[in-house]
C-alpha cells in the first residue's frame, strides 16, 4: 500500500510538471501561418507572436486575399491586404490546462489596404479595424502545433486555421 501512494504522488507530481505552463513563456517567440476565412476570399497570414509574460502574449501578423466583386453590372477583381497587431491572455495556468495545448483570447487592431480598381465605385476602402480573437491551438511536439481561431471584427473575421511554431 505504501508503494502505490509513493505511485501516485510521483505520478501527481510529474504530471502536474505539464500543467499551467504555456507553450509560449516570457521571451519565447512563435510563428503561425494558415489559411482563414472570410466574405472576401480565403486569405492567407502569416504572423509572429512574442511572450511577453507567461500568460501575455503580443503579436504582429499580415494576410492577403482576392476576391471578384459585382458592382454597378461590372465585376472587379479587388484584394486586401492587412497588417495586424493583437495581444492575447493565455489561459494554461489559471485553467490548468496541460502544456501541449494553449487556450487564449484577445484583441487586435490592424489597418486594411483595399485595392480600388479603374472605375470601381463600391463600398470598401482601406481602413483601420478593431477586432477580438478566441482560439486554441494543440502541439505536435514541443515545437509544432496546429491552431484554430475565431476572430471578429477584421478583414479575416470568420476564423482560421494554420500551423505554430516554437523558437
Amino acid at each position: 500500500m505504501k508503494k502505490l501512494v509513493i505511485i501516485i504522488v510521483l505520478a501527481v507530481i510529474s504530471s502536474s510538471s505539464l500543467l499551467s505552463q504555456n507553450p509560449l513563456p516570457a521571451g519565447g517567440k512563435q510563428f503561425n501561418a494558415g489559411v482563414g476565412l472570410s466574405g472576401w476570399g480565403i486569405p492567407i497570414y502569416g504572423g509572429l507572436d512574442f511572450g511577453l509574460h507567461d500568460d501575455i502574449s503580443l503579436g504582429v501578423q499580415a494576410s492577403f486575399s482576392s476576391y471578384n466583386e459585382s458592382w454597378d453590372s461590372r465585376d472587379y477583381h479587388r484584394s486586401i491586404f492587412g497588417v495586424i497587431g493583437n495581444a492575447n491572455y493565455h489561459f494554461n495556468r489559471i485553467l490548468e490546462i496541460p502544456s501541449d495545448w494553449d487556450f487564449y483570447a484577445g484583441l487586435n487592431i490592424g489597418f486594411y489596404f483595399w485595392s480600388k480598381p479603374d472605375g470601381y465605385k463600391g463600398d470598401n476602402s482601406s481602413e483601420a479595424g478593431l477586432g477580438a480573437q478566441i482560439g486554441g491551438r494543440y502541439y505536435l511536439n514541443k515545437r509544432l502545433g496546429l491552431n484554430l481561431e475565431f476572430t471578429a471584427g477584421n478583414a479575416i473575421s470568420g476564423g482560421k486555421f494554420g500551423i505554430s511554431y516554437l523558437f
